[in-house]
Order: C-alpha cells, then sequence, then structure tokens
C-alpha cells in the first residue's frame, strides 16, 4: 500500500521546536498537542497542523481556587482505627493522611454529617457521646468500651488535586504550583468556569481542538502520610471523590432519603467498583451523572460556538463520564480520547458510537519514568522494548475494532537520544493506518453468535474492571477481557438487571461470568434472585453455555455455594463443612478437544473444588483438585475454570472453550492461528488476513482458509504480514 499520513497526534514543545516539526513530518502528524506542563510556541501554532489544547477546568483558574478555598472539592475520609484503654477516645481524623492533599471540613457542622463507629461491633456511636474540637482538630469519643476499635466518618477538602499532584511528584517539579480542584455545585465556581472558558476560547484563535482532561470529578485517590504505603486507596471507577454538602442535601431533597458518610465509607472498604453496587449507591451514580452531564454540556457548547471541537481524555476526572452511559450523546463530546496500554483498553474506546473520532494515547508516555518508577526515557530506560510490547496488546485488540486516531503525550525533547524510539514510532503510525484502511473496508470476520459478560455493572463498565492491567492484573475478569480482546468474537455486557428484565437474547451463545465471591464481577448479592437463576438454568439447558470462573456466583448460606452448581456439575467446599461427606472420584481426560494442540498449562487450583454430578470431565487438575472442568446440562453446557490469567496459552484455550461452548469445534480451524503466539484477522470482502506474531522470537503457524486451505506463515519478532487469498 502508499504510504498514508494522518490520523497521528505528537505532543509538541517550546524550545524544541525545529525537533517537533522533524518528527511531526516523520510520523506523519496531522495535529500537534500541548501537555501537562508544556506549551506550544507560535512557531509551532502558527503551523498548517491542527492543535490540541489540553484543559482541565477544575484546576484551570488556581489563583481564583487558592482565594476561595471553602469552595474545593470534598470527601469523606475514615480516620484510622484507635484502640479504647479507656472509657474515652481522643481521634485526630487527619493523622496518617497526606497533609499536602487533605485539610479538615471546618466550615459545615460535622453533626450532620459525620459518624462515629464502634468498629469492633459495627455499631455507630450516638451523636451525644462524641464531639469535634475545631481549635483542635481532634474528636472525643465518651462512652467507649474499653479494647474496641473506633474511627471516625468525616469530610475532608482537598487541596493538592489528584493528577497534579501524581504528575508534579513524578516528573519532580520542585516548587512549582500545586493545583486545586474547584467543586462545580456552587454557583459561582460554575459562572467564574463558564466565564473563564468563553475567554480562553477567545484567547487561543488557533486552537482547533479542546481537549478536556475528563470533567469535574476524578477517581478516587487519597494518599497516606507514611512514604512507605503512600497509596492508601485508588479506584478508577469509584463516585468517593464527588461527595460534598451540596450535593449531600440536594440529592436527600430530590430522593427523599439522605446519603450517610458510611454509604461511601462502607466499613473502611469505600466504593470500590470490584464490590457490588447497592442500589442507594447506583442512585447516587444517577445522580451525580446527571449534573455532571448539564453542566458539562455548557461548557462543550462555549467550544462549539468559537468554532472548536471538544473532546474528552478518558483517563483523570473522567467520573460521570461513562463512554457507555445512556447520557454521554448528550455531551455533544466530537471525540473520546482513552489512554491504553492494554487491549481491552483499546476496545473500550473503540465501542463508543456517540463521538466521531476515537483516539488512543499510546504508551510509553514521554515521562522520564513509568508509572512503577521504572526508567524509561531515563538513564537504564529502553523505550523502544517498552513500545512493542504495548503495542503487541494495542494492535491485535485494533485488529477486531479499529479507531480514528493514535498519539503520544509527555515531553517530546525525551526522545532525542533514542532514535531506535524514533523510528519504531514511525513504524507503529504506519501500522495502524493500515489497519485502520482495512476496517473502512469491512468488518473483519467472527465467530457466528455473541459471548456475553455477565456482572454487576454491565453495560456500564463493558470492557473495564475500574482501571488498568497494569493495577490490578489478577483480577479473573480483567484477564478474561484482554484475551478477548483480540479474538474473533462479538462481545456484549449485561447485568443481572437486564436478565430479569429482557431473559438473554437468542443470539448469545456463551455467557461468562467470572470473580471472587461477593464482588461486582461475580456478582455477588444479585445471586440471591432466584428469577435470575431460573433464566439463567433455562437458557443453558435450552442449548446455551455457561463458562464460570474463580467463585462465579457464589453466595453464603445457599444449599449450594455456588448458585449455578448444577449447571457446572461442581461446586466449592471453602470452609470443610463438607469434609465428612463423600466425592466423586475423576481422571483426566487429556484427549478431549479442549486440550488438543495445548501447551502445558497450569491453572491453579481453587481449593475445595470438588464434582457433584459422576458425568463431570474433568480436563485439568491441580494439586488433585479440579482446575477445568465441562458438564452438559440439558441441551446446554457448564464450564468451569478455577481461575483465569491472560497469557497466549491460556488465549488460545479460551478461543477453544468459545468454539466448544457454542457448538462449533470445526471453527477452530478457521482462519485462527494454531500457534498462540500468534494471531491473525480476516477480511473477506477484500480477501486480506492479517497475521501477527506476538512472541519475542520468530514463530510459525498453520491457518485454515477456505480460499486456500491450510497456509504456512513464518514472522519474526512482534511482525505483521498482510496475506492476500484471492
Amino acid at each position: 500500500m502508499a504510504k498514508i499520513k494522518g490520523d497521528f497526534t505528537l505532543p509538541g514543545e517550546s524550545g524544541f521546536e525545529d525537533l517537533t516539526l522533524s518528527l511531526a513530518e516523520r510520523w506523519g502528524a496531522d495535529v500537534i498537542r500541548d501537555s501537562d506542563g508544556t506549551q506550544l510556541s507560535d512557531k509551532i501554532i502558527n503551523t498548517d497542523y491542527g492543535i490540541y489544547s489540553t484543559l482541565c477546568l477544575i484546576r484551570s483558574d488556581n489563583q481564583w481556587a487558592k482565594a476561595n478555598k471553602d469552595k474545593l472539592q470534598q470527601n469523606f475520609l475514615m480516620s484510622f482505627p484507635v484502640t479504647a484503654m479507656e472509657d474515652e477516645v481522643i481521634i485526630s481524623p487527619l493523622k496518617g493522611y497526606f497533609k499536602e492533599q487533605f485539610i479538615m471540613n471546618n466550615l459545615d457542622d460535622p453533626k450532620e454529617f459525620w459518624q462515629v463507629f464502634d468498629r469492633t461491633t459495627g455499631e455507630e456511636v450516638p451523636l451525644t457521646d462524641w464531639e469535634y474540637n475545631k481549635e483542635k482538630e481532634e474528636v472525643t469519643i465518651k462512652n467507649t468500651k474499653r479494647w474496641h476499635e473506633y474511627t471516625v466518618n468525616f469530610l475532608a477538602i482537598r487541596i493538592w488535586e489528584e493528577i497534579s499532584m501524581y504528575n508534579h511528584i513524578t516528573n519532580d517539579w520542585g516548587n512549582k504550583e500545586h493545583l486545586m480542584a474547584v467543586e462545580p455545585r456552587h454557583v459561582e465556581v460554575q459562572e467564574h468556569m463558564l466565564k473563564w472558558l468563553e475567554e480562553w476560547c477567545e484567547s487561543h484563535p488557533k486552537t482547533t481542538v479542546v481537549r478536556f482532561t475528563s470533567m469535574f470529578y476524578n477517581f478516587a485517590w487519597f494518599w497516606g502520610e507514611d512514604k512507605d504505603r503512600r497509596n492508601l486507596f485508588s479506584d478508577w471507577g469509584s463516585y468517593d471523590f464527588t461527595v460534598n454538602p451540596i450535593a449531600l442535601r440536594a440529592f436527600e431533597k430530590e430522593k427523599g432519603y439522605k446519603m450517610t458518610s458510611e454509604d461511601f465509607i462502607q466499613n473502611g472498604k469505600y466504593n470500590a467498583t470490584h464490590n457490588a453496587p447497592t442500589k442507594k449507591y447506583r442512585e447516587w451514580m444517577d445522580f451525580i451523572n446527571e449534573f455532571v452531564v448539564d453542566f458539562g454540556k455548557k461548557c462543550i457548547d462555549i467550544v462549539h460556538r468559537y468554532g472548536k471541537k471538544a473532546y474528552v481524555f478518558y483517563d483523570d476526572s473522567w467520573i460521570g463520564v461513562e463512554p457507555s452511559g445512556k447520557r454521554f450523546k448528550e455531551f455533544g463530546f466530537d471525540g473520546l480520547i482513552k489512554c491504553v496500554f492494554n487491549g481491552f483498553e483499546v476496545r473500550l474506546c473503540g465501542q463508543c458510537d456517540a463521538v466521531e473520532i476515537k483516539e488512543l494515547r499510546l504508551h510509553p508516555y514521554l515521562f522520564p519514568t513509568g508509572l512503577s518508577g521504572e526508567p524509561t526515557f531515563a538513564p537504564g530506560g529502553d523505550p523502544t522494548t517498552d513500545a512493542k510490547r504495548f503495542w503487541r496488546n494495542i494492535r491485535r485488540a485494533l485488529l477486531r475494532k479499529s479507531v480514528d486516531r493514535i498519539g503520544l503525550g509527555g515531553y517530546l525533547h525525551l526522545v532525542e537520544p533514542f532514535p531506535d524510539f524514533c523510528e519504531y514510532i514511525e513504524k507503529i503510525s504506519d501500522e495502524f493506518r493500515m489497519i485502520k484502511a482495512f476496517h473502512k473496508e469491512e468488518k473483519p470476520y467472527v465467530l457466528p453468535g455473541k459471548v456475553a459478560i455477565l456482572s454487576a455493572w454491565g453495560d456500564l463498565r463493558s470492557w473495564t474492571c475500574s482501571g488498568h492491567f497494569h493495577e490490578n492484573p489478577t483480577r479473573d475478569l480483567m484477564n478474561i477481557l484482554e484475551s478477548l480482546a483480540g479474538l474473533p468474537v462479538d462481545v456484549e455486557f449485561i447485568n443481572f438487571e437486564d436478565i430479569k428484565e429482557k431473559g438473554i437474547s437468542k443470539d448469545i451463545k456463551v455467557l461468562i461470568n467470572a470473580g471472587c465471591k461477593g464482588s461486582a464481577w461475580s456478582g455477588g448479592f444479585y445471586w440471591k434472585d432466584t428469577k435470575v437463576v431460573e433464566t439463567i438454568n433455562e437458557w443453558v439447558y435450552e442449548g446455551g453455555c455457561f463458562i464460570g470462573i474463580n467463585e462465579a456466583s457464589q453466595i453464603e448460606g445457599g444449599f449450594h455455594t455456588l448458585q449455578i452448581a448444577p449447571i457446572l456439575g461442581i461446586d466449592i467446599d471453602d470452609n470443610d463443612s463438607k469434609t465428612c461427606q463423600g466425592k466423586y472420584g475423576y481422571e483426566v481426560d487429556k484427549k478431549h478437544f479442549i486440550n488438543e494442540g495445548l501447551g502445558d498449562i497450569r491453572i491453579p487450583s481453587h481449593q475445595g473444588v470438588y464434582l457433584i454430578d459422576k458425568n463431570t470431565q474433568v480436563l485439568m487438575e491441580s494439586d488433585n483438585v479440579p482446575t477445568l472442568t465441562v458438564h452438559e446440562f440439558g441441551k446446554g453446557k457448564g464450564i468451569y475454570l478455577s481461575s483465569y490469567r491472560y497469557n497466549t496459552e491460556n488465549t488460545y484455550m479460551l478461543m477453544k472453550l468459545l468454539c466448544y461452548g457454542s457448538g462449533q469445534e470445526e471453527k477452530i480451524n478457521e482462519y485462527i492461528c494454531n500457534n498462540p503466539l500468534m494471531e491473525c484477522a480476516y477480511f473477506a470482502k477484500g480477501k486480506k488476513l492479517v497475521v501477527i506474531n506476538n512472541g519475542e522470537t520468530t514463530e510459525t503457524t498453520t491457518i485454515g482458509t477456505k480460499e486456500k486451505g491450510c497456509i504456512e506463515v513464518t514472522l519474526a519478532p512482534y511482525e505483521l504480514e498482510v496475506i492476500h487469498l484471492d
């Protein structure tokens, strides 16, 4: 194909104009952007390139924020627990928290919002038994019980916006000003913010795209004073940072009941996204989303009035801005930008039909160090190898679902000592444009029928488990999503209410439920609804396939530990309560279709798994415990995996499970590589077969095709080849 240019966003930097413009030409960029901590000079702005300007409205005017500290954002925190030695306890609520991030809310009456708990009994301490001393910032609790632990739920004001804090400390910005986040619920903040945005648009005529760093509320991320335990809590999907007195009062007025501090603290667990959400918490989320959309639209309308596009960056203050949310389209965004490390994040961005442009921000980011402090563009770093590994994850997902643009962020001058990195980014940009061109012609081949993911969140958290893969590597569902991101299957996301209200659609062939007991991913208390169990039982009996992973459908106190144990043909005795009861023996069926062609796969065992039906087939075991089983249930099948971790062998195994579960075993030999380290995508109309090597060594695979029978392909590490089958 002729070399294509465009669809690439390059980070520019004042003082490095020649470097910026030369790399823009080399990488085929059509847009230049600024990044946090950088500016674009007139020489760059006054070119023919499109200009992205980054805005974060909540921290855009720090002088105003410092002059109006009563209008900063807040949240509930729980004090560190204190054990009572006498009948009175004194607690300093902020003790142990990062004082550069938080101060006490001494503006509102603590008795209106705060709560004190005896955490040993779980009981709330009466309001009459505690007092807050504003001057000393201490809570005195009376009538305490000796040797019981006590905590205070309190409102804190945040004086350093979290992303600014992270970037500042990561990049050692020294005396650079700490940015603060204002609370847009205040009318005065809204008026100032809209006026500021008008003036900004007026003074930036060359900006073609305003890139909002999300909107108003960051994911929950609070730090501790102890450097050895700095990261006390972080969750990319939590709404815990949306709390403030104005919103709490407005919610109570609208709903007729109040959100308490404990609704957010959750006995110290907070509202982490992996916890199954209560109805009350979901109503708070909807309440916040309504405000974010309504006020956000006013901001975007201003941008449009000045003839500029409005894109949203989906990785910082994105709470209330879920692209799969019911109201997302009402914002009026023109584009969505997603920071990506992995394949499932590509799919998250690619699935958004509410915007015209979908763009990926690639890694490694042009920072001296990575997220874990490892050197990247610093002595000892190897950004080229990093880029290859990130692109490997991203490319396999792009073959399934394309986006419109890619780009980089950070400080461009850091690439100068790494010419091999610059060369590889040129290669990446060319590959991306070619893949995008194929998708413009047609969709790639997929296995007939759909695969559905069942969780408590459903479509709202499609293609995500509230974070990047590197933050939650052991979550079964996140690993499943990473494998699915590059497989030739159509995937949709449903929740338990969907099943109750609509049943399970006929085009769904395989239903997957994965996660630990009680989690949002396995479902937690939602499995207590008998209507859900009845519907799934009937659907599988009539020919569907249910894949349960880890503690899927597990509840406390049921006849079975797993609610769908009859489908799976196994159950879990996780506390030895059935140690006196006899259990079926088994033999491992190593010749089963699933095991054919697989390498030495070892799935970690889940203690307590046992057969409840002698016809359950055990395909793998570990430590004398079944780890992979299949079981016929009527016309359908139940498949159990004790755990799932993403790697190439397991991904190939999952593909075989999907073929087997949907009754299409023969499809494993059609447009699918038999070498797990290699994958392909087939574009039937153009007769193009795109083959990629995900391995770090030269690999060979055979691929079954209808046009030319079985073909053999050999590729160098990380390479891509297009084979024409016409």
